[in-house]
């Protein structure tokens, strides 16, 4: 069995990978909030979207996050008519990214949170594990 601190940092290392991968995600979906399709009436980017599940560490007994999946929203993609733009179908109407900026933004600021508290965890507990060390070197 792994010390108890070290199974800490483990975990909150897990929580910081599947965070800076959620960011990730997160930038890609507002970075083309405004993607048309590559055709006149093609479909637009379409929203990804994260997926996590708990795992299972053999090494420290201790249940790690990873990511399950990215996947693809299927929830409509906004119409507008603009007979300008190069994506327009026949009729003048251009399929927009389901990407909502707001809900996007929130999940940015959780992500960003989750990752800080993450991170805080790995702080402390180096400073616990050096405070251990300096207790045991001056008791001898």
């Amino acid at each position: 069995m792994i010390d108890p601190i070290d199974a800490a940092i483990k975990i909150a290392g897990s929580g910081l990978e599947t965070q800076s991968a959620r960011l990730r995600i997160v930038a890609e979906n507002l970075a083309n909030a405004q993607s048309t399709g590559p055709a006149p009436g093609a479909d637009p980017y379409a929203r990804k979207t994260v997926t996590f599940e708990s795992e299972l560490d053999q090494a420290t007994g201790a249940n790690l996050v990873r990511i399950k999946r990215v996947g693809v929203d299927r929830t409509p993609f906004r119409i507008e008519h603009d007979p300008g733009s190069p994506a327009a179908d026949s009729n003048g109407f251009v399929k927009l990214p389901n990407v909502e900026l707001l809900v996007e933004m929130a999940d940015l600021r959780e992500a960003n949170r989750s990752y800080e508290a993450n991170l805080q965890v790995i702080k402390q507990s180096n400073s616990l594990s050096s405070m251990t060390i300096d207790l045991l070197r001056n008791s001898s």
